[in-house]
């Protein structure tokens, strides 16, 4: 805190309504998770607020002088209220009391974006593939330079995740395998740099685990702007520099509905009772803005909707031949149904089988392909041969490999997906998609190939509509809405980086321009970054606890990387890293 002179100036003093309605709104995501509605929370703000404001209404017509007011939103009337306040004291607050504020100069044009991810090829999975574009898509503009940080499995972990005889004995190695995948699939070469944490898979948990403090591995000086792929993932056992404190700017996308697997557990209820408020938690603590991908999610603090994913170039490709197909006459669909995904029930496998299993009568004769592999494979096949199901099961492979492009109809009825990316795959290759009428399909209403359904009679009426009839060709405008580039700008415009960037350059311009700038935002300390920086302190402390980690599920041995990892990634020992006792 310092004091600068300012002008003097009549300014009557914040009264006891507009500090109650100031105190409530920055109380408003503390109030939310004790269960208190915001829009409850919004009404008395507006209430308290409009009393003050009358008063001083009142007074100006007794011939008093009138402080600043306007007729637009309360909360920017009320921000500028207090501002007016405080500037005419000469007071300024610079910064919250967790905060370790460090200057940045930014009055050069070039920004660092910092993504960190949770997965990496060649784990096809969607936190490996979905970053890797994003990356390379954000890498495309010369505003910015950008850094990908993806996990470094030791070689007894490799043999369990990566494909049969698929390894890497150096990140060099495995780096170079990333760049030719994506190279081949954007048909462009991508300036983005490669970077690598230590990471440890959990088998429970099928999952990547942080080994040690995931935010060491980006330099100081490229720490501006941070996007933490599965942010509350990254940060369950999180045990060191804030991000928030490192980061100019922090974004997570949440990926996975980690809810809805936990709760088909034993005593899942519980388990994610307690999941759902340390999700919270985390990201509140280390996020200031959290993108989901659907409503399909956990409604997380500081979080808006949006799908920022868009889809292999390849598949918007074989959408654009089968536009020009059908225009010359030729036949592009000569096969019926599939489903495709990895084999594991919480992917839609139990929901399709139930569906089949009760309509097997009413539609007779209708065969299924279906391609997938994974750990519940044996389990899924001797159901459906119990059942008598007609499906035919093969081993799992690319959705842009040759032998799928001639189905017509795909089928996908989980219930578990956050955002499927084969149904938007399906949908840029210009077929019929049958999905359930679920938050994680909002996105796809609206092509007129989605054919969604309510109930399982529903079901079988779609079914039988898509292979009676023909897709409707792909326009340029849907084609567009499910590219990377349409998703890159939804990513910029709903994350708030083109604003803040924007905002940040012009605030250093008028800095330099005029030898000081004062901003509304640091008028007065902050109680919601105060509660989030006191978070995360709290979970500082209890990630710190080997004893604690471990209660709560932790693997052995990730609150700092082991030797293996300072062998394969040259790292220092974490004693000589961070020589600090007792934690």
């Amino acid at each position: 805190m310092c004091k600068e002179p300012q002008d003097s100036k009549e300014v009557p003093p914040l009264d006891v309504p507009e500090l109650l309605a100031s105190f409530i709104r920055q109380s408003g995501p503390f109030l939310d998770q004790l269960g208190v509605r915001r829009d409850v929370c919004d009404k008395i703000v507006e209430c308290l607020y409009n009393k003050s404001k009358n008063q001083f209404l009142l007074r100006s017509l007794s011939g008093e002088e009138s402080p600043i007011l306007g007729n637009g939103n309360i909360y920017e009337e009320l921000d500028l209220r207090i501002a007016s306040v405080l500037q005419s004291t000469g007071h300024r607050y610079d910064g919250a009391l967790w905060k370790n504020h460090a200057k940045r100069d930014l009055s050069g044009n070039e920004r660092h974006f910092a993504i960190v991810t949770t997965a990496s090829l060649p784990w096809m999975t969607g936190t490996a593939i979905n970053p890797l574009f994003r990356a390379a898509y954000l890498s495309q503009s010369e505003k910015q330079k950008v850094t990908l940080l993806i996990p470094w499995l030791c070689t007894s972990d490799q043999e369990i995740v990566y494909p049969t005889n698929l390894s890497f004995s150096s990140p060099e190695e495995q780096e170079l395998y990333i760049r030719n995948w994506l190279e081949e699939r954007i048909g462009f070469r991508a300036d983005f740099k490669i970077s690598f944490y230590p990471g440890k898979f959990s088998k429970e948990r099928r999952s990547i685990i942080p080994a040690g403090d995931t935010s060491q591995f980006v330099p100081f000086k490229d720490a501006d702007i941070a996007i933490l792929e599965e942010p509350e993932h990254l940060n369950w056992y999180h045990h060191g520099k804030r991000w928030t404190d490192k980061f100019k700017h922090v974004v997570g996308i949440v990926h996975t509905n980690y809810l809805e697997y936990i709760k088909r557990e034993k005593h899942g209820a519980l388990q994610a009772f307690l999941v759902k408020h340390v999700n919270n938690w985390v990201t509140r603590a280390y996020c200031h803005k959290v993108l989901r991908l659907s409503a399909a999610t956990q409604d997380i603090p500081k979080s808006v909707i949006c799908n920022v994913h868009g889809v292999n170039p390849k598949f918007l490709e074989i959408g654009k031949k089968v536009v020009s197909d059908r225009e010359l006459g030729q036949e592009t669909f000569t096969k019926g149904a599939y489903f495709l995904g990895k084999m594991v029930w919480a992917k839609g496998y139990k929901e399709l089988i139930d569906l089949l299993a009760k309509h097997k009568s009413d539609i007779e004769g209708f065969n299924l392909d279906v391609f997938g592999s994974g750990e519940d494979a044996n389990e899924v096949q001797s159901m459906a041969k119990r059942l008598d199901l007609n499906l035919n099961f093969q081993k799992g492979r690319d959705h842009a490999d040759d032998s799928l492009h001639g189905y017509k109809v795909f089928i996908n009825p989980s219930l578990s997906d956050v955002l499927c990316t084969a149904t938007a795959e399906a949908l840029a290759m210009g077929k019929f998609v049958v999905c359930a009428d679920h938050p994680s399909n909002e996105f796809f209403r609206s092509f007129p190939n989605c054919l969604t359904y309510k109930t399982s009679n529903e079901f079988v009426a779609k079914v039988k509509e898509a292979l009676e009839n023909e897709p409707h060709l792909l326009t340029p405008a849907q084609s567009y809405q499910l590219s990377w580039e349409a998703a890159t700008q939804r990513f910029m415009e709903y994350s708030e980086l083109d604003k803040i960037m924007n905002k940040e350059k012009d605030a250093a311009k008028s800095s330099t321009d005029n030898g000081k700038f004062t901003a509304k935002s640091v008028s007065m300390p902050n109680l919601t970054e105060l509660i989030d920086g006191g978070l995360a302190f709290a979970h500082f402390c209890l990630t710190g606890n080997n004893f604690l980690r471990l209660c709560t599920g932790a693997i052995p041995g990730t609150r700092d990387y082991d030797q293996q990892h300072c062998k394969d990634l040259n790292l220092l020992p974490p004693l000589v890293e961070n020589p600090i006792y007792g934690w």
